[in-house]
């Protein structure tokens, strides 16, 4: 698994006016492939007098599910160079979906590429972009003597406290980036000199 990688929170739409012909980005957050078409059919629907509504995808925190479509353009003018800002910006679980409303005018295969591209990082600026990390929820249960030492050691490294239970022992619940959860462990197991238990909640992208 990826330590951190980059996403798109909320969606947006760019508009760009190349000859005439419009390029309007929708840009979408979408966790599976089945979203992904989803969004393409609603978009179709909107858009169903446009010349193309051409789209591409990366889904997945490897990159795991690419696809893209030319929708009827010339063969490598769309679909390819959407999907490669996409790539490039080093989103995941992204589509867009790019309409064009034909001006009249022909502007060739170097002319689509650029304004395909355009549409889409338009789209972007547009979108709310968030970083996923890689972290574990990590549970401590200390006395109170080693309370002091513990918060010493998370404030250190700007680790707030999720949550805190003050009973005969103190419950700690802590959001820990993975590469750095071992050291921690080792590091609050020398400082309460092993009286500090803990133990893993939960494992994921946060």
């Amino acid at each position: 698994m990826r330590n951190e990688y980059k996403i798109v929170e909320i969606g947006g739409e760019g508009e760009i006016v190349e000859k005439k012909s419009r390029f309007i980005a929708t840009v979408r957050p979408v966790k599976s492939e089945e979203e992904a078409l989803s969004f393409l059919e609603e978009m179709r629907k909107k858009y169903w007098n446009a010349s193309h509504n051409c789209y591409a995808y990366v889904i997945g925190a490897q990159g795991e599910t690419m696809r893209c479509s030319d929708d009827g353009e010339p063969s490598q003018t769309a679909g390819k160079p959407m999907l490669d800002v996409l790539l490039g910006e080093e989103l995941h679980d992204t589509a867009v979906v790019v309409t064009r409303y034909f001006g009249g005018t022909l502007l060739g295969t170097g002319g689509l590429v650029r304004a395909y591209s355009k549409a889409v990082q338009e789209g972007l600026k547009n979108s709310s972009v968030v970083i996923k990390r890689h972290v574990i929820l990590l549970e401590i249960a200390t006395d109170y003597n080693g309370i002091g030492k513990i918060q010493y050691l998370l404030g250190q490294r700007g680790l707030p406290v999720k949550d805190a239970e003050y009973t005969e022992q103190v419950r700690l619940q802590v959001q820990v980036p993975f590469e750095m959860a071992e050291e921690l462990k080792y590091e609050i197991t020398e400082a309460t000199s092993g009286q500090a238990r803990m133990e893993k909640i939960w494992e994921g992208m946060a």
